[in-house]
């Protein structure tokens, strides 16, 4: 096969044709290598490309494969990291300057679960500075561009990740999601991307946002691809004190027998109004009409709670993040400034963070503080903590009454670069409808439901579920995805963007 045919290829057909001999992993490998030369530079989705570390891995399983030993379902498949989960002698910047350079020296738990099931993994990718944003913009080494637009946005935090999978450049790729990374980027990429229930996939190892949303979790090109991705990464781990030690839902097995037969989704009332684009309300009515007719039982909910997500998530993940990132003070790693025999510790502290930090991340370091700060706990970080226990409420009654909920993913499709840059407050309303589920701590899936027909851009259909019910994510998103592709064809696999 050609090196333009073998990027094209799904995960799970890598992985079967490296199985029978058809493929080696080493071919596969450098024809992805060879994407990423050929493209990377326009789209800029990674940050690092571990060349000889890859080609290391794809011989392993090579030789494997040569000794008779049985191979798991993704050995082989190339793999692109975000840039927040630690990797032994590989960089970790987490998209900043404060530890541009940083050689880690052990795996974060889904590195090495990664590894141990002979993944290779390509390199790490671009996202927002400590995964602070929405658009990859606030990277501190410069933006990625939208593969179906390089004058667009690939989504937020995770950028890199949903750049690299609609590029062709990788097929698969993790994200963390905090306030709707996966699903934000690969709703305006046109690709898969699944926030497991919190605790179902380790965070040790992962630099920590705001330790109570962070959620690490898989992003593919189709949903059969995504839930293997999602059966090798979750599960319990005792080093992560929020592990959920509990059996990894049959995610495989649902994304392979998709149905929606019988069951019950919910549509929000809150999630649609004034700041919806009228291309993502389009396609999203056109969804709920596919599901209906695939033998779903549509169910208008009310959930009041859903509109203070906003607010109170953006107490709550700055009042965390001011807390996790005081250790990054210029003494014990990273970068270090002002270390001149001049200053005192305080300012070299001072100094490092003032050099090391972007706008954004001081933004919310600023105002978690505040809202943590002696007179204005109860009023701010209180509140917003009884705001989220409201949002969990409102999840358990809905789903009293439905199986999923479904709902765009965003209100608009991928905006230009540099539009919403001094403006944070329409930068945050991109995750208008992803964030009342890191809130409570559910599962949710975003999966391409066609594009806008004002701009020809990718919308996501989002797909809610209760905690530790992930297979019902990959059982609705399969029989959507069969629906759709028999119906319009893949929005990706059909009408791929040109660079």
């Amino acid at each position: 096969m050609t090196d333009s045919n073998i990027i094209k290829l799904t995960a799970a057909q890598i992985a079967e044709r490296i199985a029978s001999g058809e493929l080696t992993a080493v071919e596969v490998t450098e024809a992805h290598l060879a994407r990423i030369e050929a493209v990377d530079e326009k789209v800029h989705a990674f940050l690092h490309v571990d060349r000889e570390g890859a080609l290391a891995q794809a011989r392993a399983v090579d030789e494997k494969r040569a000794r008779g030993e049985k191979l798991g379902p993704l050995a082989g498949v190339p793999l692109a990291l975000k840039d927040i989960f630690t990797t032994e002698g590989v960089p970790t910047t987490v998209g900043s300057k404060i530890l541009e350079g940083w050689i880690p020296p052990y795996d974060a738990t889904l590195t090495k679960r990664l590894k141990a099931a002979d993944v290779v993994i390509l390199g790490k990718t671009n996202m927002d500075e400590f995964a602070m944003g929405s658009s990859t913009e606030n990277s501190a080494y410069g933006p990625t561009g939208n593969p179906w637009d390089l004058t667009r946005i690939p989504g937020g935090s995770g950028g890199g990740s949903s750049a690299a999978l609609a590029s062709y450049e990788a097929p698969l790729a993790i994200g963390t999601d905090t306030g709707g990374s996966i699903r934000q980027p690969a709703a305006v990429t046109g690709t898969v991307g699944v926030k497991p229930t919190y605790g179902a996939v380790s965070r040790y190892g992962m630099v920590a946002f705001s330790s109570s949303l962070d959620q690490g979790g898989p992003c593919a090109r189709t949903v059969l691809d995504a839930a293997l991705l999602h059966e090798v990464i979750a599960g319990h781990d005792p080093l992560d004190s929020t592990s959920i030690d509990a059996p990894v839902p049959p995610v495989v097995e649902a994304a392979r027998n998709g149905s929606v037969a019988g069951m019950r989704v919910g549509v929000v009332k809150q999630f649609r109004g004034e700041g919806y684009q009228a291309g993502v309300i389009q396609r999203f009515d056109e969804s709920v009409e596919l599901l209906k007719g695939l033998g779903a039982e549509i169910v208008e909910l009310d959930c009041p709670s859903f509109d203070l997500a906003l607010s109170a998530y953006y107490l709550i993940a700055p009042s965390e993040c001011s807390s996790n990132l005081a250790r990054f003070d210029g003494l014990r790693y990273g970068l270090r400034a002002g270390d001149d025999g001049g200053h005192s510790a305080e300012e070299v502290t001072s100094l490092t963070r003032e050099a090391g930090f972007g706008p954004e991340v001081k933004r919310r370091i600023m105002l978690g503080t505040y809202a943590l700060s002696s007179g204005y706990y109860d009023a701010y970080y209180g509140s917003a903590q009884k705001v989220r226990t409201l949002i969990k409420q409102d999840f358990d009654k809905a789903f009293e009454q439905v199986d999923v909920i479904v709902s765009p993913t965003t209100p608009t499709t991928a905006f230009a670069i540099g539009e919403r840059a001094d403006d944070p407050m329409a930068m945050y309303l991109a995750d208008l409808c992803t964030i009342p589920t890191n809130l409570a701590g559910n599962a949710a899936m975003s999966l391409p439901c066609g594009l806008a027909p004002e701009d020809n851009l990718p919308v996501g259909l989002q797909i809610i579920a209760p905690v530790m019910k992930d297979d019902r994510l990959y059982k609705v998103g399969a029989a959507v995805e069969a629906a759709f592709v028999e119906k319009w064809g893949h929005p990706l696999l059909e009408e791929a963007p040109s660079l």
